[in-house]
């Protein structure tokens, strides 16, 4: 008997993008990297993608093991193989039905892994790889499997270190150009509390969860979720993002109590209750889902409202977080998010969040943003696109801007907030000089070579400056007096926000 009701049916077919990821993987291994990374939008299809690679290797003869993070994702993994035509799969999580080791696909949990060892394989693709378990890191770089292929797949690829067992990374589409083609659904983002962190420390780069749990379940804000939820989220299946168990339960009893049917879902969470969570999400039951870490990844659901209840310095969540809304459905023009956390005045849309490398070594504090940040409407609390004077929302005219920058004679005081004039412009001035933004970026990377940095610092210093990514094919040039006095300034300053 198989331990799911899914039919084996031919496999689906790859939309273009997803064609072209497979084709840009197939050049990464054919170029000698063994350990490439697919970054992959939420709702990409990468679980699809994934079934059409195995069937590929399984043509070929080959042993496949797909690593999943959770026990949770095990049975939706193999709902998908098995759509896709991928029937020969076995399971490797505890007493699993599906358990046979003798057959060429496994389906396995990472935590089990870590009890049984490593099975016989010819290709392993690591899901949600951004999370690192130390039982796959181990793995990687195991002598006996360094030429065996591993491929991670993440939407967010960016936790530190990641590059130190990946060596190539993948990008085939942002979340943005998915949005464009109608593959992602658009969003629309207010920001109708603000709540006062100054109090809360940070460990690991985010908020200490006690403290942050601490804040968020004060009567007022509660409330002003619930309310606003009321009064905004025009009845949207919704999911509630909180901070601990019991931020969540605390959030589900006002809902409760404002006659809203609310359900509730954290780790301990039995895999029969978590189904009929989400069978009655689908139904309408359930408006709103309360949640704590456990509807971040892999979850399929038809979201059209997220409620942010849970502030957070981490990109990786809050671009987790926010992917939840972003599956398309029928009927669905948009997904409407609630940010009751400022994260998104604090990290960007998600749509602005993308990095073109792996990173390496070890955790560092964030550096300080530059780049123009969403403003929210005074009027009705959207959260607008930086240098959008007409609210799209409600239609309120933000009074222009005041120049903000300084000046003494012979000084530039302030440098910011000019990035659309300096494209235009081609140039960047440095200490009274002018200098074409081509140079500039050939100076960065002739500086970058002599001094031995990593791949893309040189990229990501001219996005610091210019607000925006240098072109490609752009010579090295030796660095100037003006050049190294700016890269030394930046350096002091980042050094100074460390104490």
């Amino acid at each position: 008997m198989s331990a799911l009701p899914i039919a084996i049916t031919e496999p689906r077919e790859l939309r273009d993008y997803q064609l072209e990821a497979i084709d840009l993987l197939r050049g990464s291994l054919r170029s000698g990297h063994r350990r490439p990374v697919l970054q992959a939008p939420t709702a990409f299809g990468k679980t699809v993608l994934a079934s059409h690679v195995v069937r590929m290797a399984m043509e070929k003869g080959n042993r496949i093991v797909f690593t999943v993070p959770a026990i949770s994702l095990i049975d939706q993994t193999l709902e998908s193989f098995w759509r896709d035509g991928v029937a020969d799969v076995g399971v490797i999580q505890s007493d699993h039905p599906e358990t046979d080791w003798s057959r060429p696909v496994q389906v396995a949990s990472v935590q089990t892994l870590a009890r049984r060892g490593y099975p016989k394989a010819n290709l392993v693709i690591v899901d949600e790889c951004h999370r690192q378990f130390e039982t796959i890191n181990k793995w990687l770089h195991h002598s006996d499997w360094q030429r065996v292929p591993f491929i991670g797949l993440s939407a967010t690829p960016w936790s530190q270190g990641l590059g130190n067992h990946y060596d190539d990374l993948i990008i085939s589409q942002t979340t943005q150009q998915l949005i464009d083609a109608g593959y992602l659904s658009r969003y629309r983002v207010f920001a109708p509390s603000h709540p006062d962190l100054s109090g809360v420390q940070i460990q690991r780069g985010d908020y200490v969860e006690s403290q942050l749990s601490d804040v968020m379940s004060k009567a007022g804000l509660v409330a002003d979720v619930v309310e606003t939820w009321i009064r905004n989220g025009e009845n949207r299946p919704t999911l509630c993002f909180a901070v601990d168990c019991a931020h969540a339960k605390h959030l589900q009893q006002r809902f409760a109590q404002s006659g809203i049917d609310c359900g509730y879902q954290d780790a301990f969470t039995e895999a029969k209750e978590r189904a009929e969570i989400k069978r009655d999400f689908h139904s309408g039951r359930l408006k709103v889902v309360c949640n704590v870490g456990t509807l971040t990844t892999g979850v399929d659901w038809d979201v059209r409202c997220i409620i942010l209840a849970r502030p957070t310095r981490s990109e990786i969540l809050y671009v987790q977080i926010i992917g939840r809304g972003l599956r398309t459905a029928d009927g669905k023009a948009d997904c409407l998010i609630l940010d009751h956390s400022d994260s998104t005045q604090r990290l960007g849309f998600v749509t602005d969040i993308c990095h073109d490398h792996l990173p390496m070594g070890k955790e560092r504090p964030p550096e300080k943003r530059i780049e123009a940040l969403p403003k929210e409407c005074p009027s009705c609390t959207y959260l607008m696109p930086p240098r959008v004077m007409q609210c799209p929302a409600c239609g309120h005219t933000r009074k222009p801007p005041v120049s903000q920058v300084a000046t003494k004679p012979g000084e530039l005081v302030e440098v910011r907030g000019f990035q659309k004039q300096r494209q235009k412009d081609k140039t960047i001035e440095l200490r009274g000089r002018s200098i074409p933004l081509a140079q500039f970026a050939g100076e960065l990377m002739s500086y970058a070579r002599l001094h031995g940095y990593k791949a893309g610092w040189a990229a990501h210093k001219y996005r610091e400056a210019v607000g925006d990514w240098p072109s490609r094919g752009v010579p090295e040039i030796p660095a100037s007096m003006e050049v190294i006095s700016w890269i030394k300034s930046r350096a002091i300053a980042w050094a100074k926000a460390r104490h």
